[in-house]
This record gives structure tokens, C-alpha cells and sequence, in this order.
């Protein structure tokens, strides 16, 4: 009986949709009412709390991040490239690269509010789309001024995380004092720039541009990464991307959150093929063993991470993939944070 029913309704919907006239017009015709469009965007934070510290993201930019960028470092061709990123659903730039954030983090512990990296701030350069980097903007609507930072923590001295710390020659963080690894000081700022390959020399001197007004103001000091730098925030070697490329582990009232630089540059490649390397790493074989590595212990100990170059705000945990190849992102959710 419930056979022929079904057969019976199911006779009836496709005569009713074979006898279905086309839609010459619409059903109705609304009177117009046009409302200008806001064409805006929220401020560029987002905050969420581990454990005891306050943690903020904050956007600064964006830029070009051509797949040609890693041809040279793989076995993949760039339209093999091009596939996995556009099977992600990135969005493209005008220049026709995939769109690549440029995040930095505030780390507000009750004691210090410890700025970790800066965005690119005037730097100019082809792959950087946004004139002036929007750190300041944001963290001005983030509830923060600069005046409040007292330390600054770069992971590595790569104008775009280290050059929104200087603006046009004078310090932007003028009560804050910046910690570098002494191996990241080695390269960057103590090897004479002429002693350099020409094709380095711009970006290094780009550092110095950033530094020199914190090193004649006595601001900078340096540590040995791997070291514990303050209670609770310890550093850690992530050497490769750069000599001393350190990633930042906070730990408060038993949670704990890492910061870790440029270990993922495009998530939908390196997630999925680590063992892809990218023109920006100084030595491609060491960041990829750093890449293997952090990748095994973060999924490991389900570390909450900040990646700065993935879809903002960069905080989430990595898993391995559902096809045992490679590694997928969990971003964090939404949560709204109250006061009290």
C-alpha cells in the first residue's frame, strides 16, 4: 500500500513539474528602495581570553602571495599550486596572487601589554597591497595606544613583522623596550649590510631601519631563544625561516597559547604538504624540518596556536587530515568576551 502511495504522489509532483509554464516575469514587483551602501568593514580585533591574559589580533594588512613564490621549493607546478588555493576558496588579490594576512597580537597579562610582531608600516614593496599597515587603526579600536606597549617580541626581523614599530624614522612605541633573539641579532643587525648578497641587502636594511631608533634609545635587549624571556613566556627555536625565527609559548592559570611566526605562510599548500617551502625562507631544508616538527607537537599536545599569515585572526588548533595526509585548520569560534 505505502508503495503505490508513494508512486502515486511521485506520479503527481513530475506531472506538476513537466506541466509547469516557464517564468516569463516575476511573481511581484516591490517599489524600489535604494539604501547606500556602507561598503565598510568591522574594526580589524578580535580578543579571547587564555587563561589569566588577554589576547587580542590584530589585523594589519594584507598582500600579494604568488604560488610562483613556491615552484622553486617543490614538486608541485604553480597550477597544481593554483588548484589547491583556489579549491580553498582564497581570495585573489588584483594582482592575481592569493590574498596573505598580516596579523600581529597583543598579549595583555594585567602586568605588561607585550606587542608580538608589528605588521609592515610604510614598507613599500610590490607584495604589500596596503599603503600605510593598519596596526595602530586597529589597535586604537581595540581599546589600546601605543603609549601603553612596554614590550615588543618579534618572532623574526621580516619588514612585515617588524617595521610597524618605526614611523618615519621615530619610535611608535616610545615606552616599550623590544626583546630579540641574540641569533636573529647576528644576521640582521650586527653582519654589515654590504657584506650581504645583493638580492638581501633592501630587507635587511629595512631592520635597521625599524631598529636603530630603539638601539641609540637603549630600548632593545637580547636573549638566547629557547630561553624563558619573563615568567610564563617562553621562547622557542624555530630557526629556518630566518637564523633566529622564535616562536613565543604563553602560559597562564593552565592554559597556553603559541605564537609561532612563519611556520605556515598558505595554509591550503604547507598544510597539506608540509614539506613545501617558500621563497621568504632563508633555509628552505632547516624550515621545513622546524615545519614538521612544530606541526607533529602542536597536533600532539592540541596546542592552541597564532598564525599570523592565516585567515584572520589566526588563532585555532591544527589536526591531521581526515585522509591521513597532511594536516587541516580549526579555526577558534566566535565568542564574545563581557565585562565585569
Amino acid at each position: 500500500m505505502k508503495k503505490v502511495l508513494l508512486g502515486a504522489l511521485t506520479g503527481i509532483g513530475l506531472a506538476t513539474l513537466t506541466a509547469m509554464p516557464a517564468l516569463a516575469e516575476p511573481v511581484y514587483n516591490p517599489p524600489v528602495n535604494q539604501v547606500k551602501m556602507q561598503k565598510t568593514q568591522v574594526p580589524g580585533y578580535y580578543r579571547m581570553m587564555v587563561g589569566n591574559n588577554e589576547v587580542t589580533a590584530i589585523y594589519d594588512g594584507y598582500g600579494n602571495l604568488d604560488a610562483s613564490l613556491m615552484t622553486d621549493y617543490t614538486k608541485f607546478t604553480k597550477e597544481e599550486l593554483d588548484k589547491m588555493i583556489d579549491d580553498a576558496y582564497v581570495p585573489r588579490t588584483e594582482l592575481g596572487g592569493m590574498e596573505g594576512t598580516i596579523i600581529a597580537y597583543l598579549v595583555n597579562t594585567g602586568d605588561h601589554l607585550i606587542l608580538i610582531d608589528s605588521g609592515k608600516g610604510e614598507t613599500k614593496a610590490p607584495i604589500f597591497l596596503d599603503e600605510q599597515g593598519r596596526l595602530l587603526d586597529n589597535m586604537k579600536a581595540a581599546g589600546y595606544t601605543p603609549d601603553q606597549v612596554d614590550i615588543i617580541l618579534p618572532t623574526h626581523m621580516h619588514s612585515d613583522h617588524i617595521n610597524g614599530i618605526t614611523y618615519k624614522g621615530k619610535r611608535v612605541f616610545k615606552n616599550a623596550t623590544v626583546y630579540v633573539p641574540k641569533e636573529e641579532k647576528a644576521f640582521w643587525i650586527d653582519t654589515p649590510v654590504d657584506a650581504l648578497p645583493k638580492e638581501v641587502q633592501p630587507y635587511v636594511e629595512l631592520a635597521h631601519y625599524a631598529m636603530d631608533p630603539y638601539i641609540k634609545a637603549d630600548k632593545v635587549k637580547y636573549y638566547t631563544s629557547g630561553q624563558e624571556v619573563f615568567s610564563n613566556v617562553k621562547s622557542l627555536p624555530l630557526f629556518g625561516h630566518t637564523p633566529g625565527h622564535s616562536g613565543f609559548e604563553f602560559t597562564s592559570n593552565g592554559e597556553k597559547i603559541l605564537f609561532w611566526g612563519d611556520i605556515i605562510h598558505c595554509g591550503p599548500v604547507q598544510l597539506k604538504h608540509p614539506e613545501v617551502a617558500i621563497e621568504f625562507d632563508a633555509n628552505a631544508d632547516a624550515a621545513r624540518v622546524t615545519r614538521d616538527k612544530m606541526l607533529k607537537q602542536v597536533v600532539k599536545d592540541k596546542t592552541l596556536v597564532a598564525s599570523p599569515h592565516l585567515p584572520f585572526p589566526g588563532f585555532g588548533h591544527i589536526e591531521a587530515s581526515d585522509d591521513g595526509q597532511g594536516y587541516k585548520w580549526i579555526p577558534v569560534t566566535y565568542h564574545p568576551l563581557e565585562k565585569h
